[in-house]
C-alpha cells in the first residue's frame, strides 16, 4: 500500500468519522436538514452507527486491504443513498454536502482496490 493511498484511507476515515460523530451527537446543522429530508428521528442512531462502522472498517482496511474495500463500498452506496434522498425532498441546494462526503470515499475506493 502506498504512502497516498494510507494518508487518503486515514483522511477519509476521519472525515466520515466526524460525520458519524455529528449524527449520533444530534448536532443541529446536521438532523435539521434530516426532518427537512423526511428521514424518521428513529433512524439516525443506526445511520450514524453505519458510518462509524464504515470509518472504522476504512481504517481496519490498513491492515487487511479486502475489509477497507468492503466498508470503501458500503460508503459508496450509503453516500450515493442520502443524494438521492436530498433530490427527493427537492433540496437541490444542499445536495452538495452528501457528495463531499461521497467524492473522498469513492476515491479512497478506488485507491484500494
Amino acid at each position: 500500500m502506498s504512502t497516498t493511498t494510507a494518508v487518503v484511507t486515514v483522511l477519509t476515515a476521519l472525515w466520515v468519522g466526524f460525520s458519524a460523530f455529528s449524527l449520533l451527537l444530534r448536532a443541529a446543522f446536521v438532523v435539521d436538514p434530516l426532518r427537512t429530508y423526511g428521514v424518521p428521528e428513529s433512524w439516525w442512531t443506526p445511520l450514524g452507527l453505519a458510518k462509524a462502522a464504515g470509518a472504522l472498517g476504512l481504517l481496519a482496511g490498513l491492515a487487511v486491504p479486502a475489509i477497507g474495500i468492503a466498508a470503501a463500498v458500503a460508503l459508496v452506496c450509503y453516500f450515493l443513498g442520502a443524494i438521492i434522498t436530498v433530490l427527493r425532498a427537492r433540496s437541490y441546494q444542499t445536495v452538495a454536502f452528501p457528495a463531499l462526503y461521497l467524492a473522498p470515499v469513492a476515491v479512497t475506493l478506488a485507491l484500494l482496490a
